[in-house]
């Protein structure tokens, strides 16, 4: 009977695997990006996607930019034709009508390997739209007016860790790697500002985290271009074959499920702990507040006065756990890493960025304070146009759609295109990295770090999408980042803090740090093949004459 049930599924198997090829080739040869111009696929079974994610410097989008215009073909993973594009009229077409492009259900499953499916990241639809209106509360001016010394609290805590784990026994600074610190320092604000939770990240004290262990174990196992991960990943079957991979995964998976239902579990009793003793079984709408995320969304499910349509589920909260634990400690951290290493290579503006943060008397200032030193601004906006923590996104077309461009392509016909026709699953690349440093928009010194050019910044620019700044790093339209006002402000607590306090030089020569997509830019040491991401700093006490 048993050996009958293995034909069985193995036929299935067959079946559907034999069913989606036939269906991938018909769309190849039915899709209309096949006449555009692009790069050649190097391989039948991973087109460019080699090209795309093994880069070391990311570059290899900017460069096709730079030859074949802002639209282009290029191709994915069993040849299937792909299109990607710079052009901002394009961008923005596909960015706001969300109901029309998601994200295609192979990036949906790598996210769900380290976030929740039912996270905000990863929900589509009138699921998502749901999800960001009760969120968006928790991500204005006054919920992150306050959370602000919460943002200082933790740089002064690393600040003077730094001050000794950044020497050697002589007391002469010693390779550190700065981005381990940033990666504990942002798990430690995310624990307290997104849960009201206390990590001790920092503390030195405590060896093993578990959850920032489950974290570290997700992004040390990304999806690699080797045929059985890329298989799992397009064909839903094949994910039931058991890896290595897989039981690493499921192990981060229950540790983070282990935490969430414990920050639910305590925010709930907290909750009604503050009620009223008469008013036990009564949560009002004016009830509803508290510094972190999870608070907030606990008070408002719990809320008699709420109407259900405004609530989520207890299911729904728990997902955000893992969600804004990974977005919030990961991209921060890489961001500020980046950073860093950007005023190392110009000590000039790490002088002048410093001259101003001294300016300031406090060493706790307010979040309006922190927001009116323009050349901290500069510097931060600079960093994440040259730098975006995650170089590129991608979607797929959930119906057939006539795309507009600004820029027209003349296609392999000597057809002049002022519009792109694409078909239903085809998917749509959009490079953030070169939007973000595109000659065209930003001038020749577009990949240059210049926080001045922040002060009078091009009128071509103004055209980007951007949620934020004229820049694609926290992406625009529905789905734009929610938290990155949260980002942002963090960022600018930990600069002021650190640079005020510390001189900062990189440990190795500038041209052997590379940067490699593990679903975000992680840097990594050339000369070091076999270590982990890393940015090895020199960390010296700044005294002031």
């Amino acid at each position: 009977m048993s050996q009958k049930l293995i034909l069985s599924a193995t036929a299935t198997l067959v079946g559907f695997v034999l069913w989606k090829i036939g269906k991938h080739v018909v769309h190849q040869l039915t899709s209309p990006l096949r006449n555009l111009n692009g790069p050649k696929s190097p391989s039948r079974l991973f087109g460019n996607l080699r090209e795309v994610l093994m880069s070391e410097e990311l570059a290899v989008m900017e460069e096709w930019v730079q030859k074949y215009g802002p639209t282009m073909k290029f191709y994915g993973f069993l040849n299937a034709v792909c299109l990607a594009t710079a052009d901002l009229r394009a961008v923005n077409h596909i960015l706001t009508h969300t109901m029309d492009y998601h994200k295609p259900e192979p990036a949906r499953y790598i996210l769900t390997q380290i976030l929740s499916n039912k996270g905000v990241v990863c929900v589509e639809g009138p699921e998502h739209r749901q999800q960001r209106r009760i969120m968006n509360p928790a991500f204005g001016p006054g919920q992150l007016r306050d959370l602000t010394e919460v943002f200082l609290a933790k740089s002064i805590k690393l600040r003077d860790i730094l001050m000794f784990e950044s020497k050697d026994e002589d007391g002469n600074p010693k390779r550190t790697n700065i981005l381990a610190w940033m990666s504990r320092m942002s798990l430690d604000v995310i624990g307290l500002a997104g849960f009201n939770y206390e990590f001790n990240s920092l503390d030195t004290s405590i060896k093993n985290n578990e959850v920032n262990e489950a974290i570290g174990m997700v992004f040390s196992t990304s999806i690699s271009l080797n045929v059985m991960p890329m298989l799992q990943m397009c064909i839903p079957p094949f994910r039931a074959i058991p890896t290595d991979r897989g039981r690493k995964i499921t192990v981060a998976q229950q540790a983070m499920g282990r935490l969430g239902r414990e920050l639910l579990r305590d925010a709930k009793a907290a909750v009604m702990a503050s009620q009223d003793d008469v008013k036990k079984e009564i949560v009002e709408k004016r009830s509803v507040q508290g510094r972190d995320l999870l608070s907030l969304l606990v008070r408002a499910n719990m809320a008699t006065d709420i109407p259900d349509n405004q609530k989520l589920s207890d299911e729904e909260v728990l997902a955000q756990v893992p969600t804004f634990l990974v977005t919030g400690h990961e991209t921060t951290s890489t961001a500020m890493t980046w950073t860093l290493f950007a005023l190392t290579q110009h000590p000039e503006v790490q002088a002048k960025l410093r001259q101003e943060l001294l300016t300031v008397e406090s060493e706790t200032p307010s979040m309006d304070e922190l927001l009116a030193l323009p050349y901290l601004d500069g510097v931060v906006r600079e960093a994440l146009r040259v730098h975006p923590p995650v170089p590129g996104t991608i979607r797929v077309a959930m119906k057939d759609d006539v795309i507009p461009l600004d820029t027209p392509v003349t296609d392999k016909n000597g057809r002049v295109l002022t519009e792109i026709k694409v078909s239903k699953g085809d998917y749509i690349g959009i490079p953030i990295l070169a939007i973000n440093r595109s000659e065209a928009l930003w001038g020749p010194d577009a990949k240059e770090f210049k926080p001045e050019r922040w002060e009078s910044p091009p009128e071509s620019a103004s055209n980007i999408p951007g949620v934020w700044g004229h820049l694609l790093t926290f992406l625009g339209g529905p789905r734009a980042c929610v938290a990155y006002r949260f980002a942002l402000i963090e960022m600018k607590a930990l600069l002021f803090t650190l640079v005020r306090a510390f001189e900062f030089e990189l440990a190795v020569p500038a041209g052997d740090i590379v940067m490699r997509a593990e679903i975000v830019q992680h840097p990594f040491v050339r000369s070091e093949p076999g270590s982990h991401s890393q940015m090895p700093l020199f960390i010296k006490p700044y005294h002031r004459a």
